[in-house]
């Protein structure tokens, strides 16, 4: 057991857990979270059937201390393998769900001149564990166990979804950083491209209402080239005040799966 003598931002201190961390598979388990018992053995079993695995995650039920939201998987089921394209359109890997080994996290240090650090990167602090995950699906394969053994606390005042401002400037900046990192990014990737640029738009909608201003949120979306299920409804949303942002943050999760995609 470590623990830290200061308060750190979230990346750095998860830099420090696993700079400590000894294993050759590493997991997490953030502080409001659940992990399943037989969680980490049915994880390190798939790692042991292809040495090409960077990480396995688990389906994440979602709950708010009294009764379950939601599953992640429910509606449909990730994809497996090469998949660093179907991530990004679709991040489905809850951190605490997530097993990674050393190997795939050494990599990331190859490539980590631009930042401080190959891991977390520490001028992240809402995104930065689905940098990690992005990077590691570039060059690694991706697994999971098909049953419900992470617990995702969810609540109103949750911190991740307080923070849509900053999602939108990091979605940017992972963004620039694939940019450098995997060379003819824009021709290859032309639809993620587009697709972290709609991303970062609405993300900077949802921000601008919650701080009280809908008729500029409603501006934004108008920008999206080919607005989804979810961004169609949060334009009516935008009508209502801002404040009840906490209420809708936790209606979100029990949205069908096509309304929440983006």
């Amino acid at each position: 057991y470590f623990y830290g003598q200061q308060t750190v931002p979230l990346g750095c201190a998860r830099n420090l857990a696993l700079q400590k961390a000894q294993g050759e598979l590493l997991a997490f388990l953030d502080c409001d979270d659940l992990w399943g018992k037989e969680k980490l053995a049915k994880q390190s079993a798939l790692f042991a059937l292809d040495k090409k695995i960077g990480l396995v995650c688990t389906d994440t039920i979602l709950f708010d201390g009294k009764k379950e939201l939601g599953r992640v998987f429910a509606q449909s089921k990730p994809a497996k393998g090469f998949v660093f394209r179907e991530l990004l359109s679709r991040q489905w890997i809850s951190m605490s769900s997530a097993m990674v080994s050393r190997q795939a996290l050494a990599s990331l240090n190859q490539d980590s001149s631009s930042w401080n650090g190959g891991w977390f990167d520490e001028r992240l602090n809402v995104c930065e564990e689905a940098d990690v995950f992005y990077r590691i699906a570039h060059d690694w394969k991706l697994d999971y166990v098909d049953e419900p053994l992470t617990f995702w606390r969810i609540h109103g005042l949750n911190t991740t979804f307080q923070k849509y401002g900053q999602f939108a400037e990091e979605t940017l900046l992972i963004l620039e950083k694939h940019r450098s990192l995997y060379p003819n990014y824009d021709q290859k990737y032309a639809d993620l491209v587009q697709l972290l640029q709609n991303r970062a738009t609405f993300q900077k909608a949802v921000h601008t209402w919650h701080n009280g201003n809908g008729p500029l949120a409603r501006k934004l979306l108008t920008q999206l080239p080919h607005p989804s299920p979810k961004s169609r409804l949060f334009f009516f949303c935008t009508y209502l005040p801002g404040s009840i942002f906490p209420i809708m943050a936790k209606l979100y999760f029990a949205l069908p799966k096509f309304l929440r995609s983006l």
